[in-house]
C-alpha cells in the first residue's frame, strides 16, 4: 500500500507556508518544502522562506540543503524529497508537500521519471548564445510535439541537453504516494495588494542587504539573475542598473505576472481541490484531509 501525501500548493504570498504549518501541526505531521529557491542557503528574504518561529515546532525539510551557486537539478529535488517523505511516513508521521514550484510539487506527487544527468557545460555554454524562439526551433525540430511552454527558456534548454544525451523521456510516471493535492486561491485584487504588502515588508527586513551580503561572499551575479524575481532585480539595482523606485516597480508587476503563470500552471492540475483562504480554510482543508486518511 502506498504511503498517503498531502499537497498544498499555491501562489507567491498566498499563505500556503502558513496553512502547511497549522495543518501538519494538527495532523502530527512534517512539511517538505517545494520551493526551488528555498533549497539554497541564504536566500531568505528573497525568497520567502519560512523562519524557524513561524515553524511553529513543526519540523521541515529541504530547506536550506546546498550552497548559493550550486547545481541542484530537478532530480536533485525529487531524490531528496522521496528520502524525506519515505522517513516521515517510517515514523508514522504524516507528510505535506508545501510549495510554489508546480514543476518540483508534480515532480514528487506525479513520480516523474528524471534523470540525474548533470548537464554537459560545453553544449550549454552553446545554447546560452541563441535567443529563446531560436532554441525552441530547434527543439520543434527534434520533438515536434513538445508541450514545452516556448518560452521557459531554462526547460526548453534542458530538453535540448537531455536529447543530445539520449536521456529524455517525456511523460513516464510512476507515482511513489497516494496524494491529496490541495491549491490555495484568493482573488485577484487581494493577491495583488498581498504581494505589494509582503514586498514592502521584505524590504524593510533587509532584503537589499542579503543580496548585497551574497554578491560580496562571491556568488556569482549570473546565478543569482537566473534565480529571478527579486535576486534578479535587486542585483541589477545593486549593481547600478535601475534605481530604487524602477526597482520596486517592475519587480512587484513580475510578482504578480509570475502568480498569474502560477495559476495557470495549478489550473491544469488534475484532482486538485481549491481552498478559499477568506472562508477559514484550515476546515476546509481538514474536511478533505480527514476523508482522504479514512480511506
Amino acid at each position: 500500500m502506498k504511503g498517503k501525501l498531502i499537497v498544498i500548493m499555491g501562489t507567491n504570498a498566498s499563505g500556503k507556508s502558513g496553512l502547511g504549518v497549522e495543518l501538519a501541526a494538527r495532523y502530527g505531521g512534517e512539511v517538505v518544502s517545494a520551493d526551488s529557491r528555498q533549497v539554497f542557503r541564504g536566500l531568505d528574504l528573497g525568497s520567502g522562506k519560512i523562519t524557524p518561529e513561524e515553524m511553529q515546532g513543526v519540523p521541515h525539510h529541504l530547506i536550506d540543503v546546498c550552497e548559493p551557486g550550486d547545481f541542484f537539478s530537478m532530480a536533485d529535488f525529487q531524490r531528496l524529497a522521496y528520502d524525506a517523505i519515505d522517513d516521515i511516513l517510517s515514523r508514522g508521521k504524516l507528510p505535506f508537500l508545501v510549495g510554489g514550484t508546480g514543476l518540483y510539487v508534480d515532480a514528487v506527487a506525479e513520480g516523474y521519471e528524471l534523470s540525474d544527468i548533470e548537464p554537459d557545460l560545453a553544449l550549454r555554454a552553446h545554447l546560452e548564445t541563441f535567443e529563446t524562439p531560436a532554441l525552441y526551433e530547434m527543439l520543434k525540430e527534434k520533438l515536434p510535439d513538445t508541450d514545452i511552454d516556448p518560452k521557459n527558456r531554462n526547460r526548453v534548454m534542458r530538453a535540448l541537453e537531455r536529447l543530445a544525451a539520449d536521456d529524455y523521456h517525456p511523460g513516464k510516471r510512476n507515482p511513489h504516494y497516494d496524494t491529496l493535492k490541495l491549491g490555495v486561491t484568493w482573488p485577484r485584487e487581494i493577491l495583488k495588494a498581498r504581494i505589494d504588502e509582503r514586498l514592502e515588508r521584505r524590504l524593510n527586513q533587509g532584503m537589499v542587504q542579503e543580496v548585497q551580503k551574497l554578491l560580496d561572499a562571491g556568488v556569482s551575479t549570473e546565478f543569482l539573475m537566473k534565480l529571478g524575481l527579486e535576486y534578479r532585480y535587486l542585483t541589477r539595482y545593486l549593481l547600478g542598473e535601475m534605481g530604487y523606485d524602477q526597482m520596486v516597480l517592475e519587480l512587484g508587476n513580475a510578482i504578480k505576472k509570475f502568480a498569474k503563470r502560477q495559476m495557470t500552471w495549478f489550473r491544469r492540475e488534475e484532482n486538485l481541490y481549491w481552498l478559499d483562504m477568506q472562508n477559514d480554510p484550515v476546515s476546509q482543508a481538514v474536511k478533505w484531509i480527514d476523508r482522504f486518511l479514512s480511506c
